[in-house]
């Protein structure tokens, strides 16, 4: 998968995500779901354990910086 097909895809984050932190979170690709280490794309954001994330930003293979996708 190119990196311009995991920008704008939505997650959810298994494994908290902030500064210092290497987060994880769980993207449905490929027709299935896959777990990929996450960063926050907003330096200093920190998103818990069960938000929903946009990808975007993609570093194959496995790795992505998120945004929460929804205001809370």
């Amino acid at each position: 998968m190119d990196d311009a097909s995991m920008v704008g895809l939505m997650g959810r984050v298994t494994g908290a995500v902030g500064p210092g932190l290497v987060g994880e979170v769980i993207v449905r690709v490929r027709g299935g779901a896959e777990h990929f280490l996450a960063y926050p794309a907003n330096s200093g954001e920190r998103i818990e354990k069960g938000t929903v994330v946009m990808v975007m930003e993609h570093l194959p293979p496995r790795t992505v910086y998120v945004t929460a996708a929804y205001d809370s």
